[in-house]
């Protein structure tokens, strides 16, 4: 066995060796020496202690020097690299995908509803994944030009995975699903499933958002300046007096009630004192000794229980509970590039004018000369071929853009004379031709193979753009010039060029139709005016009937001064500061179990969190996702009190900066009585909403606007007052409107089904927190409001008994127990579990009958019945198609 001087020996070389290292290019080095030392070790006949021990010892010397030391300086200048190779990671993996989704050759039919389901959450996963990668690359880039590539696959991403959870919910029938066996085939973890909300929502906006706060915090100080001071309540001499009697009377008690304690000890002490028996010094030595080694040997015990969890990884180390300072340099360097990002983005646009005046200036003339005697040579071999000059394209179909395609004048003519055909034969067909029609339709659909397809996708032909953008111009870019990651020139020229071209061809365009009408006035001696009038009867017959517009209400008053009616009414509110990421909860790691055991299991607080960031956060935060994505218009929160319904509601706002609208019917009750004040209040609501997009329009207890019966005691409210207007406004909503109606409602069970059902066509249920969830919870919340986790705190055993309560009732719990004076007395007397039995005990929880009362009424939704019929083996769309095609039979012979 070596000697202790030999590990000494050891042990200094290796400090020795760690002051040595100052370079990235000196890691490697490091690496030699650590496996050197441990090696010497190993190869010599130590006890299995003492080998572990050393190499403990030598780790944890390895890795505080790299923790404990600022960031190095190459972990800056590397980050631009590490960005590229996400971003170059991200398209490989799409590459792969768009290969399986668009193959040569098309995919057959799956009759297997299951297999299909399978894949289509296959490209699901792999989607989110990619789109966790190009959030990461484009918030950090700071490469203007590579920005907008990475922006334009990212919101291409975004919609991909919106249509696929979109076919996913209309195959399963459930707004939830459990991918354990994919998740492990790829080997991820759930967190990796988890959808990210894109930072670029709030910090592209964030100069509107500041804005809306001025305003805000402008409207509120006139509204305290003009409201009137509160009356304060005076007490009358009698009532003060008992006041002050009660609450002497109550000291003089508790300090009686302490002097009698004290008497009563004291005799309590000298009664033991008189029946102990005298005992000898060495008896009381041994007595002390006794009582002071155990409790030392339970410190030690207990310190070193702690320090092999932390060892085996089971416990965290009470050091790294703070946030280590390469994390806090990690936020700094991450702040100062988004900060750099906004200084490159100003530097591209000055560079953008000054390349714009440049080639209008330089390269302008020669674009239009050379255009003009292209054009002109087409007028010449036009009139050689056909014997005639032709006529001149419109600017609707292209105008000289047309020409400069390479096609030759006869096939150009036969496409013009195509074009004026088929305008021609645009009239309304005969019955007798849509039947026909109808009939071959039937026939085509009869031969195709039954089975499962995918539905068509907005969003792959941007995709496959994008991709092959950046194989062409990024992917094998030599960036060794560009370390600052600065804009290029080449490539804005390259884009604004074209542009410039469009621009000068419609002013080529208009001197060349003049030009084109002389030449045949001189030698076709034909008139221009002929030319004129049927272009103009065919912008007229093209025009058609145009829709009638709806009346503006307020079209004399600005948004501002709307805005701040809406704010004085209380009909627009500021949203609370919550995060999507507040909202707590686990994976539910028993869902895919128990649905192989034909059992519906409850969502957990994690799948809700998702299908909220899926359905309204992510159309909402991206204009361009809104447009093209399943549009969804209204969503209809259903749960217990308490479980996080209306911070779900804030949430949405702040994650994407949108404006909170509160139409519930107790907020609308006395404002703008009437109906036409009802007609008023509506247009004002969704005017400023849709102007200042994204707006989310709040109904809280949603289910007073249907109810079955109106009780007594709410009939002055009239609660139903916006049932029969709502609907209809509804319907004006478009895809580039990113307006979102959220309901919120306890008791679904008081409204009218098909009505609720009607109006909202996405309906979330909210379960009560399941264990992994209360688990969480307790931990996060004893944290947030200044509680200390420790070992004394049996957290399992607090999640076990909490089962059926609440988030709001564990928040309310949590704040009632740490008080001030209880955080004060942590390091005397630990927080234990016992102390939570008492508060939970005064709560009423959700018991196991109301929850299946919520599940019994979800399975009567549209959704719900469908996934019955599909877990009794038959499939939801074959029953539907059925009785769609018998009640057309019937109307038929009607």
């Amino acid at each position: 066995m070596p000697t202790t001087s030999y590990m000494c020996t050891l042990m200094t070389s290796v400090r020795q060796n760690d002051d040595v290292i100052e370079s990235p290019g000196q890691i490697s080095v490091r690496h030699l020496i650590f496996y050197r030392l441990r090696n010497r070790y190993l190869r010599n006949k130590l006890t299995t202690t003492f080998r572990l021990l050393f190499v403990i010892d030598v780790e944890r010397k390895f890795c505080n020097s790299y923790d404990t030391k600022k960031p190095r300086r190459f972990s800056q200048t590397m980050s631009h690299s590490t960005y590229n190779t996400l971003w170059s990671e991200a398209h490989e993996e799409l590459s792969c995908l768009l290969d399986e989704e668009l193959p040569e050759e098309p995919l057959r039919p799956e009759r297997d509803r299951v297999v299909f389901f399978q894949r289509l959450a296959t490209f699901y996963v792999r989607y989110v994944q990619i789109f966790r990668q190009l959030e990461e690359a484009y918030d950090q880039s700071v490469h203007p030009q590579k920005r907008r590539a990475i922006r334009q696959v990212l919101d291409s991403v975004i919609g991909r995975v919106l249509e696929l959870k979109n076919e996913m919910v209309e195959k399963e029938f459930s707004e939830y699903h459990y991918m354990d066996d994919i998740i492990q085939d790829l080997k991820l973890t759930p967190e990796d499933l988890e959808i990210p909300v894109p930072r670029y929502f709030i910090w592209e906006r964030n100069k509107v958002l500041q804005d809306r706060e001025r305003m805000f915090a402008a409207i509120f100080n006139q509204m305290d300046v003009t409201e009137k001071p509160p009356v304060m309540r005076t007490l009358t001499l009698e009532r003060a007096i008992k006041i002050v009697q009660v609450a002497e009377r109550a000291r003089q008690g508790r300090l009686r009630a302490k002097f009698m304690r004290e008497i009563h000890r004291d005799s309590e002490r000298q009664r033991r004192a008189e029946e102990q028996e005298a005992v000898s010094t060495d008896q009381a030595a041994v007595c002390i000794q006794k009582v002071w080694r155990g409790f030392m040997q339970r410190k030690i015990t207990k310190r070193l229980r702690e320090e092999e969890m932390i060892f085996l990884g089971m416990a965290m180390d009470p050091n790294l509970s703070y946030p280590s300072q390469t994390e806090l340099d990690t936020v700094n360097i991450e702040a100062n590039r988004r900060t750099r990002q906004g200084e490159h983005e100003d530097d591209y646009q000055k560079s953008i004018g000054s390349v714009i005046y440049q080639l209008r200036e330089v390269e302008g003339p020669e674009m239009k000369e050379t255009m003009k005697d292209q054009i002109r040579q087409w007028f010449i071999e036009c009139r050689d071929a056909t014997g005639s000059f032709p006529d001149y394209p419109e600017e609707e179909d292209g105008g000289s853009a047309l020409i400069f395609a390479e096609k030759t004048p006869e096939e150009l003519a036969e496409e013009l004379a195509a074009k004026e055909e088929e305008d021609a034969n645009k009239k309304p067909k005969g019955k007798e031709e849509t039947k026909e029609k109808g009939k071959k339709e039937k026939v085509n659909d009869e031969e195709e193979e039954p089975g499962l397809k995918m539905l068509p996708s907005a969003y792959l032909e941007d995709l496959q753009r994008g991709h092959k953008t950046f194989s062409e111009v990024w992917k094998n870019r030599n960036e060794i010039m560009n370390f600052s990651q600065r804009h290029e020139l080449e490539l804005i020229k390259e884009e604004k060029r074209k542009e410039i071209e469009v621009e000068i061809r419609k002013q080529v365009d208009e001197l060349m139709r003049q030009e084109l009408a002389n030449w045949k006035l001189a030698v076709d001696k034909e008139k221009s005016g002929k030319v004129k009038g049927a272009a103009k009867k065919k912008k007229a017959s093209k025009s058609g009937k145009k829709k009638k517009k709806d009346k503006d209400l307020t079209a004399d008053r600005t948004i501002e001064s709307l805005f701040e009616e809406l704010v004085e009414q209380e009909l627009l509110k500021k949203a609370d500061n919550v995060k999507l990421k507040d909202y707590l909860g686990d994976y539910s790691y028993l869902g895919t179990t128990l649905r192989q055991s034909d059992i519906e299991p409850m969502p957990s607080l994690s799948d809700v969190r998702q299908v909220v960031a899926l359905y309204a956060v992510l159309p909402l935060g991206s204009q361009a996702v809104h447009e093209k994505a399943p549009l969804v218009k209204t969503m209809l929160l259903v749960g217990p009190s308490g479980v996080g319904k209306k911070m779900l509601v804030h949430a949405i706002c702040q994650e994407t900066g949108a404006n909170l609208f509160d139409l519930s019917p107790l907020n609308v009750a006395g404002k703008y009585p009437g109906k036409s004040g009802l007609q008023m209040m509506l247009h004002v609501v969704f005017k400023v909403a849709r102007l200042m997009q994204p707006s989310v329009i709040w109904i809280g207890e949603a289910e007073k606007m249907f109810y079955k019966k109106v009780p007594k005691e709410e009939k002055e409210l009239d609660p139903k007052r916006l049932k029969k207007d709502l609907p209809k406004i509804l319907k004006s909503i478009k895809g580039e409107d990113c307006v979102l109606i959220v309901g919120t409602t306890s008791d679904p069970h008081s409204a009218d089904l098909k009505s609720l059902c009607k109006f909202y066509n996405k309906i979330i249920l909210i379960p009560r927190p399941d264990y992994a969830s209360r688990y969480v919870m307790w931990k996060e919340l004893i944290k947030k409001n200044g509680g200390e986790v420790t070992s004394d705190l049996d957290l399992s055993s607090l999640a076990k008994i909490s089962d059926g309560y609440t988030q709001g009732h564990m928040v309310q719990v949590v704040r009632s127990i740490l008080t001030e004076r209880r955080i004060q007395q942590f390091p005397k007397r630990p927080l234990t579990a016992s102390e939570f039995v008492s508060p939970l005990a005064r709560i009423d929880p959700v018991f196991q009958e109301e929850e299946e009362a919520f599940k019994n009424w979800y399975a009567k939704t549209p959704l719900g019945k469908k996934r019955i019929k599909a877990a009794l083996g038959k499939d939801g769309d074959e029953e539907s198609s059925k009785t769609g095609s018998k009640s057309g039979k019937k109307k038929g012979k009607k």
